[in-house]
């Protein structure tokens, strides 16, 4: 097993468990959490006796977003940084196992495009969802406009991406991004029991299911021209009018006593 810093896998017989543990930054996705996850998705790989696998975070919130204060560390490249999200949805997406995302909480930016990412979305009645990359002025990257024109459709898609405003698990239920919502203290039971059904399964079916469907949604809209993101996300940082844009938008969050501004960290000084 992997010796993971910021997540957890547990393994107990044909279910996996997840978890992602920064509960300090609200699961917010590090360099360090995003590199682990894409681990975590080729050890399931080639765990032959898992067949599912439960995705939920630790703590209040299933996942803040991409930690923006990543880019202010000069030891990545920032193309580099910005792509390590395109790697880990690609490795959710793809990893063998079924994946169930079990969201509590905030689900925020890359955070919904980790949730996406899964086969099956569950959401807690009290979840809040929300694409806040527009106000920060960068795009929403990560191959997430293409998995959530294929959940939601284009129309939702645009709207939610520009207007950035927050939406709750019914109306996510309603757009077709979640299977099912559930009262916040059955979250992770009814996860576990989705699971327990699921797993009980053939192998051969679940994976052949999985890789029909997949084929399917990217007929309809293709990820593989997610790895452009990464260069279009640090562009944005070094146009002005983005910046002044993110800084409007951070200055005004500062002000709002206990708000979840959607990513976590603080936005990259001198990024260019």
């Amino acid at each position: 097993m992997p010796d993971f810093t910021c997540l957890s896998l547990d393994v107990d017989g044909p279910v996996a468990r997840l978890t992602l543990r920064r509960p300090d930054r609200l699961n917010a996705l590090s360099p360090t959490l995003l590199r682990e996850l894409v681990e975590a998705a080729r050890h399931l790989d080639d765990a032959r006796e898992v067949k599912v696998v439960v995705v939920r975070g630790q703590g209040r919130a299933f996942c803040a977003g991409f930690d923006l204060g990543a880019f202010a560390d000069p030891v990545d490249d920032p193309r580099t940084v910005a792509d390590l999200g395109r790697r880990m949805a690609e490795a959710i997406g793809t990893t063998r196992p079924l994946t169930i995302a079990a969201v509590h909480g905030h689900c925020v930016g890359g955070g919904l495009v980790l949730a996406a990412s899964c086969d099956l979305r569950l959401a807690s009645d009290d979840a809040v969802f929300s694409i806040p990359e527009a106000d920060l002025g960068i795009p929403l990257a990560w191959g997430g406009i293409p998995r959530l024109v294929r959940e939601i459709g284009p129309a939702a898609t645009t709207e939610l991406v520009l207007t950035c405003r927050p939406f709750d698990a019914d109306e996510a239920r309603r757009l077709g991004l979640l299977n099912r919502v559930v009262p916040s203290d059955r979250i992770d039971g009814e996860a576990e029991a989705l699971a327990a059904v699921l797993a009980d399964r053939a192998a051969v079916v679940l994976e052949t299911t999985k890789r029909q469907v997949h084929a399917a949604t990217e007929a309809l809209a293709s990820t593989a021209g997610a790895g452009v993101d990464a260069t279009l996300l640090v562009a944005s940082l070094a146009d002005p009018e983005a910046r002044a844009t993110a800084l409007a938008y951070l200055e005004a969050r500062s002000r709002r006593a206990g708000g979840v501004g959607g990513v976590g960290g603080q936005p990259p000084s001198g990024s260019s």
